[in-house]
């Protein structure tokens, strides 16, 4: 079980990590997908799923007190999964201004998706058990040996991926972008 929490742990971390440099870096920062018109409903999608990560890591990951905040949290992973799909199909047009998704992004949000959700399942494999009545919801897994690891870990990410999610409605919004627009020359890093 132990091993469960620390790939769960790891998966979610690789998963920021790329994230961070997808969603900041390369869709905000270099490509400015937010001011490109063809690009609009691609960052919609964008900020939707920044919103609903932090209230996937706190539903699903940390709150541990109720059932309902299990099931909310995997009404919040479906609806993730919908939204993606819509990013998936919004793609292919959205960056022909740039001649089109480079093959190398393509496997990057591969690998990003890929890690999130299976953190995702890996915890599932924890929170949920099968027993001989069915499927039942562990209550809390606060007193297994490696749930203090996740727990500090999601804990820590919470506030960046509300900062994320602040920043991709911050540039959505048309006033707002204009003062993200002029800071933006500003940083000569990217």
């Amino acid at each position: 079980m132990e091993v469960a929490f620390f790939i769960s742990s790891l998966l979610i971390v690789l998963f920021a990590l790329l994230a961070l440099f997808d969603g900041f870096y390369l869709h905000i920062l270099k490509y400015q997908l937010h001011n490109n018109q063809a690009s609009r409903n691609e960052h919609l999608t964008h900020t939707l799923r920044a919103i609903l990560f932090p209230c996937i890591l706190y539903f699903l990951f940390i709150q541990q007190d109720s059932n309902a905040s299990f099931y909310i949290g995997m009404f919040i992973v479906m609806t993730d999964i919908i939204i993606l799909g819509f990013d998936a199909f919004l793609e292919k047009d959205s960056r022909q201004f740039m001649g089109g998704l480079p093959r190398w992004e393509y496997i990057l949000h591969l690998f990003v998706n890929g890690f999130h959700f299976a953190s995702i399942a890996v915890f599932l494999t924890l929170k949920l058990q099968l027993t001989d009545t069915g499927i039942t919801i562990v209550p809390n897994l606060g007193h297994y040996p490696g749930y203090a690891m996740l727990n500090l870990i999601v804990k820590n990410l919470l506030p960046g991926a509300i900062l994320m999610a602040l920043i991709h409605v911050f540039v959505s919004m048309p006033k707002t972008a204009l003062i993200w627009n002029k800071l933006r020359p500003k940083l000569t890093c990217c």
